[in-house]
């Protein structure tokens, strides 16, 4: 499958693009006052989302984020995020366009926030776009051009707002995916690039003949070192230089397939059995393992071997290591937690659907992107399924990870569905989704120890936007005090008048008196 960039999204001159986006603001402003309507009838007068457009700073100061002070600019950020001073929910962020045509289509892979920028990949370009603007193509604060489509990426962020993505030789069809670059979220500039091998897919001889035909990398951080696996193998880099600080070769009927970062590194192995006595479609023929790394030297700190039968493996958290596992038809089926040896500490079962964790499943490898499994606390939080007619209903449940038991339950009541985020400190952030689209939406965190729900900001969202809230086929960020909504890939109409599309919204709490 090639992604070649569409025609038009970066060279449409500003001239042209003035029109569609007076029209965008008018669209806007009667959505703004709909909800205004709405909500003083429904509930009072509350006021969930202002819709306001200026560059004021509004509630940032009062809910930015602060790293733990251990960390250091190569380590992985993890910020830990405050209440704002005020509940009520504001737009942050707006970027949309309101002119796809029939057949238009845009892969965006990769959302990441700092507390200046928002950053996107679209096809074969990373965009750097202000924060506090309604933003269309055209009002990027930076673009990092690349030779062809992204192909790669990671979810992670350094202590100073750096990433990587992965991407494709040229943007002709066929191309190999074989180039890594490291780069500056704020600013967009490329730290570094380098080039990698490539093996043929599966454990097909020789080397591929092109691109679609290759074992699919990935990309993740750790601390210091920029990590790729590119089926035959592993490459890791300094972050600061680009130099290549080690590699590894894949060996027998084992290839590294996937890596997951963060404050550790742990590479995923995919292994085939060539029995022939076995089908084709055997289970007997696949097998996975997890190989806990020195992300310095290369060296195998031990080897975890799942159990025969297991379909799919992906990596929730590298430190505390949690992997997800699928041992039956569709889904993840169970967790296992890892002590500092690799052996079992405990298996959470996830009772043939009763709780639900996604982990990211389409054309790009990113094994720890398993956007409903939260770990942090000494717990690992989902989601249960939904309940009600219709399903109105359902609960967050957090797991013990050395013991595998149950710890504390937060309900959503009926009304409304609660999504786990991602941990900030002791506490789990989740996204609160209206079910009957008129009481308001919020971004609340969940403290283990103590049962309490503590609302940071509550808000609205227009109707071209309700399902960006769904976190397993959208990006989800929160940051410095921020909710960032992100679609994967943006498609223009069947057929008829051109498309209004949303690709992000932004949204955070007020100041107290605004």
């Amino acid at each position: 499958m090639s992604f070649g960039p569409p025609p038009s999204v970066y060279t449409q001159p500003s001239a042209t693009t003035a029109p569609a986006r007076t029209e965008r603001r008018r669209r806007l402003l009667g959505w703004s006052l709909a909800v205004v309507l709405v909500v003083a009838l429904g509930t009072g007068g509350l006021l969930l989302l202002t819709g306001n457009d200026s560059d004021d700073d509004g509630g940032r100061d009062g809910g930015k984020g602060s790293a733990p002070s251990a960390q250091s600019r190569l380590d992985v950020r993890e910020t830990v995020e405050k209440p704002p001073a005020g509940t009520l929910g504001t737009m942050a962020f707006r970027f949309s366009v309101d002119d796809m045509g029939p057949g238009e289509h845009y892969e965006m892979p990769g959302m990441w926030a700092t507390d200046k920028i928002l950053a996107k990949g679209i096809n074969k370009t990373v965009v750097g776009l202000p924060l506090g603007t309604d933003a269309a193509p055209g009002d990027e604060r930076w673009k990092l051009p690349l030779d062809g489509p992204i192909c790669g990426y990671t979810r992670h962020v350094t202590g100073d707002n750096r990433t990587a993505v992965l991407f494709r030789a040229n943007d002709r069809g066929g191309a190999y995916c074989n180039h890594v670059v490291f780069f500056d979220l704020d600013d967009g500039r490329q730290v570094w690039e380098s080039d990698f091998p490539y093996s043929p897919y599966a454990d097909s001889p020789g080397l591929p003949r092109n691109g679609d035909e290759q074992d699919t990398p990935s990309v993740t951080l750790t601390h210091g070192t920029v990590v790729v696996t590119w089926g035959g193998g592993t490459d890791a880099y300094g972050m600061d230089t680009g130099r290549r600080l080690w590699r590894t070769t894949s060996t027998g009927a084992c290839q590294d397939m996937g890596a997951a970062g963060g404050r550790a590194l742990i590479v995923r192995q995919q292994c085939w059995n060539d029995d022939d006595s076995l089908p084709v479609d055997s289970l007997e023929r696949l097998a996975y393992k997890a190989r806990k790394v020195d992300p310095e030297t290369g060296e195998v700190l031990w080897t975890y071997s799942a159990a025969k039968g297991v379909r799919d493996l992906n990596i929730p958290s590298a430190e505390p290591a949690v992997l997800a596992v699928q041992a039956g038809e569709t889904g993840i089926s169970e967790l296992l937690s890892l002590d500092g040896k690799g052996e079992n500490r405990a298996t959470i079962r996830l009772q043939s659907g009763t709780y639900l964790g996604e982990c990211s499943y389409d054309d790009y490898l990113v094994v720890d992107d398993c956007p409903t499994v939260a770990v942090g606390a000494g717990q690992v939080f989902l989601r249960s399924k939904e309940t009600g007619a219709p399903a109105d209903a359902n609960w967050i449940i957090g797991f013990d990870l050395a013991t595998g038991n149950t710890t504390e339950k937060f309900d959503s009541g009926p009304g409304s569905l609660l999504y786990p985020v991602r941990t900030s400190g002791s506490r789990l952030l989740a996204v609160r989704v209206s079910a009957d689209h008129i009481a308001p939406n919020a971004l609340v965190a969940l403290d283990p120890e103590t049962g309490r729900e503590t609302p940071y900001f509550f808000f609205g969202l227009p109707a071209e936007a309700e399902l960006m809230t769904t976190t397993e086929h959208h990006d989800v960020v929160v940051q410095n005090g921020r909710l960032f909504f992100g679609v994967k890939k943006a498609e223009g109409p069947a057929a008829g008048r051109p498309k209004w599309t949303y690709l992000v919204l932004g949204l955070q709490g007020t100041t107290a008196g605004r």
